[in-house]
């Protein structure tokens, strides 16, 4: 099943160790600000609307 994970940029490092050990090298991720617990309702809406975006690129193939 097509998936894509979504991280904030402090974990970026820790994902790719994740997916290289596992065996996904490419495994497509959208990374959104950190942190998560201080941001606002606004803040968030706005973060997932961007990582929204970023997955649907990544798993579409399309280049924007």
């Amino acid at each position: 099943m097509p998936s894509a994970g979504i991280m904030t940029e402090t974990f970026v490092s820790a994902a790719e160790l994740m997916a290289r050990v596992l065996g996904a090298e490419d495994y497509p991720f959208a990374v959104i600000e950190h942190p998560i617990s201080s941001a606002n309702r606004a803040m968030l809406a706005a973060r997932a609307e961007r990582a929204a975006a970023d997955c649907a690129r990544l798993l579409l193939g399309a280049d924007g």
